[in-house]
């Protein structure tokens, strides 16, 4: 073999390794991941509001915050489950449904009441009727709704609710309305149905794997959808206001469960965060809730994740200084 086919077989085999070597290089270069909230967040932190907080996570906790600082905390490290859906009472009480089971507590964490669900069923929502009534939703096989006397530990209403098969999926958010009815948002189905004391139905409007629903002053319905989106709906499902938070330039905003219509008009959305599929990143945190106008910009938003104010993942935020916040003053039928 002659010299020159010699150097160019030399120089081909160079070539070889120097683009392997790209390779390597390229495939073992760290991914660029995308900052999930802008580093400076607008409003005021956890100082912007008082507020009660609790969310679907591993531990069981609960918080309220007043001035920036946790002023009270529930901590339950025995329990099992997640808590789903919580109530600050006018009183300082506190109800909260945890998957397998609905508690009462007082402000000195001592139990004044408790619910056991069946083997098979899970509880994932409820609410305080007055001082001797809650109402809740067991899932399972059947689905049903409970009203509890809990001074005397009796159930005085039950029904069952439409369901497919499964448990986990099936409801996670109801809440009474004005007139005295129940709205259900039932997430397996992906309907908001109303039904009254005795159970019969009164409406259903299709909602795509709704989370929850909360009745407006005006009439109208507040959804979540798991698959993005806040609507503000009428009693007939025509939407009126309508927000893809998925869509928000500069956020990650996945997981919408609760929302709620502040005093001021703006929306309140809480962004859940999945502990079981994946782990905070400490250096690029998700935001906990976004406050969002009428126009759909962002005003305040709620960013929590460090000792001494480490939150977690939110479901619920209750604002203590809006004047609808405290109040169990609903009724269901003739239940008061």
């Amino acid at each position: 073999m002659n010299t020159p086919i010699i150097w160019r077989l030399g120089m081909l085999l160079m070539c070889i390794a120097l683009n392997k070597a790209a390779d390597a290089q390229q495939t073992d270069a760290p991914a660029v991941t995308a900052s999930l909230a802008p580093t400076v967040l607008p409003g005021k932190g956890v100082q912007q509001y008082d507020f009660f907080y609790a969310g679907e996570s591993k531990a069981r906790n609960m918080y309220i915050v007043r001035n920036g600082r946790i002023t009270w905390s529930y901590i339950d490290t025995a329990g099992k489950g997640e808590i789903s859906d919580a109530v600050l009472m006018a009183n300082g009480n506190v109800l909260f449904a945890h998957q397998f089971g609905v508690t009462l507590i007082n402000r000195d964490k001592q139990i004044l009441w408790h619910y056991d669900a069946p083997d098979g069923f899970e509880t994932h929502t409820a609410q305080p009727i007055g001082s001797d009534h809650v109402v809740f939703v067991q899932n399972g096989n059947p689905a049903q709704v409970f009203v509890m006397n809990i001074r005397t530990n009796t159930v005085e209403k039950k029904f069952p609710l439409p369901f497919k098969s499964g448990t986990h999926g099936q409801i996670r958010h109801a809440r009474l309305t004005p007139q005295g009815t129940l709205l259900v948002a039932h997430m397996d189905l992906g309907k908001v149905c109303e039904y009254d004391v005795d159970g019969h139905q009164l409406s259903s409007i299709d909602v795509a794997s709704v989370w929850s629903a909360v009745p407006l002053k005006n009439g109208h319905i507040l959804v979540t959808s798991n698959l993005g989106f806040v609507s503000e709906i009428t009693n007939g499902g025509d939407s009126v206001w309508k927000c893809s938070v998925k869509d928000i330039a500069g956020y990650s905003l996945k997981n919408p469960q609760l929302a709620v219509r502040l005093a001021n008009g703006n929306t309140l959305v809480n962004n859940w965060f999945n502990q079981w599929s994946a782990t905070v990143d400490p250096a690029n945190p998700p935001v906990q809730a976004v406050e969002i106008t009428p126009g759909k910009k962002i005003v305040w938003a709620l960013r929590s994740w460090s000792v001494p104010l480490n939150l977690g993942p939110s479901t619920t935020i209750q604002i203590l200084d809006d004047p609808d916040a405290l109040t169990n003053d609903v009724h269901f039928g003739d239940i008061k």
